[in-house]
């Protein structure tokens, strides 16, 4: 089976020339063991997954340390937090770069072993699922922006997707790819029990898994929308604390991601509650029993799994190349209601921007739409940014199903979904 080339890949070679360690983070399946291994093959590599490799570095952790001299791979590494320190000392103790390179598939628990005894020493990379780039072998490494110059760029090797909703079905973990015969049930149903027999056991004292699975369901079919604690507690008959603590598990975890709301002073209307998003399409397909690309895309949930896959490909274009985006993106909802076209009858609805990235103070708005066109008109809620003087409101874009790139307006762009 073929490798499948990531785009991070430069970054981390980077990073390992700069860094006495590199960390790996992200969620299970995304590659974070292979992507080492095949940049760095000449490395001894040692996986915690083995239980007698685990329980020797437990033990014993200084005699571990001097039987796994640097350069090493260690993998798993959250497993085994007493070896930060024995890391650090080695660290402080040699002046060359890229000693260590770790992974693991735990971002809390590793983010509080690093800090601790890590801090300045190392440089901490998030992995993602395959992005589209990375499945059409698309070379493009630039963050998405939606300006003239982007799409400039941008059009020079941008691919349109023969099925494009096939892709969104199928989600974004490399083993999908590299071995295309690998049957879509069978892979999230192992997923899903791995996830919650290893990962949410050891990061969440829960005790029924069956009303934690029963959660991540109703979290999968709520994605695209605003969290909603007390109506997902009642959906599984436990209370509104117990469900924000799942969540925080979820997105330790790495399953969701929850877009912070863009909250200045001047817009006081705005609501102030998050969004919740599956990082990987496929698996929230699964999760809410869409077990076909065409009854997705004529389906109930056809837009908001759009939104997903769209919003999830701009945060992958940030972090494959090492850009921390958690403050550069927001959304935008505010209690003046806007008249829209639905159905044929004319309904109230909030003001809504599906997407907000900041640059050097100035803001770019998105709206997602899954149509194959759009008008101006969806991009009307736009101009509540001209708000905000502090900042200013620079070009914005429709992302949506459309053939090629677009002007609806001097300063709103319409782009398809292939040119993120």
């Amino acid at each position: 089976m073929a490798y499948i080339e990531r785009s991070i890949s430069s970054y981390v070679q980077k990073a390992q020339q700069n860094f006495k360690a590199v960390l790996i983070t992200g969620a299970r399946q995304t590659g974070k063991s292979t992507l080492l291994k095949q940049l760095f093959p000449e490395r001894k590599y040692v996986t915690f997954d083995d239980p007698f490799i685990e329980d020797q570095a437990v033990r014993n952790g200084n005699m571990f340390m001097t039987l796994n001299q640097p350069p090493v791979t260690f993998d798993e590494v959250q497993r085994v937090p007493n070896l930060f320190r024995y890391i650090k000392i080695e660290c402080d103790a040699r002046d060359q770069y890229g000693l260590y390179c770790l992974s693991g598939s735990q971002p809390f628990r590793l983010m509080q072993s690093v800090s601790e005894s890590l801090s300045g020493r190392v440089s901490i990379v998030e992995l993602s699922g395959l992005s589209l780039r990375e499945i059409m072998g698309d070379s493009f490494t630039d963050p998405f922006l939606p300006t003239m110059d982007y799409v400039a760029r941008r059009q020079k090797t941008a691919k349109k997707p023969d099925q494009i909703w096939r892709i969104i079905h199928r989600g974004s973990y490399p083993e999908l790819y590299r071995n295309p015969d690998l049957d879509w049930q069978q892979f999230y149903a192992g997923y899903i029990k791995t996830y919650l027999e290893r990962d949410v056991r050891e990061l969440s004292a829960v005790q029924d898994l069956d009303v934690f699975r029963r959660f991540m369901v109703a979290v999968a079919a709520r994605t695209g929308q605003m969290v909603n604690y007390s109506n997902i507690a009642d959906e599984i008959g436990r209370d509104a604390s117990t469900v924000r603590n799942w969540m925080s598990v979820l997105e330790a975890s790495g399953i969701i991601y929850l877009l912070e709301p863009y909250t200045p002073s001047v817009l006081k209307r705005a609501i102030k509650t998050p969004k919740v998003y599956l990082r990987d399409t496929g698996l929230a397909c699964y999760l809410t029993r869409w077990l076909t690309p065409e009854t997705l895309a004529y389906g109930a949930m056809a837009g908001n799994m759009f939104e997903t896959f769209v919003i999830s490909e701009i945060l992958k274009s940030y972090s494959n190349q090492g850009i921390d985006y958690r403050y550069l993106v927001s959304y935008y909802r505010g209690r003046d209601k806007k008249k829209i076209l639905k159905d044929g009858e004319e309904k109230e609805v909030e003001g809504e921007i599906d997407f907000i990235i900041e640059e050097n103070g100035i803001l770019h708005p998105i709206e997602i739409k899954k149509n194959t066109s759009e008008t101006a008109y969806a991009a009307s809620t736009f101009q509540v940014l001209d708000k905000v003087k502090e900042k200013k409101r620079g070009m914005g874009a429709v992302i949506s199903m459309c053939p090629a790139p677009g002007v609806l307006r001097e300063n709103i762009l319409e782009l398809p979904v292939w040119y993120i």
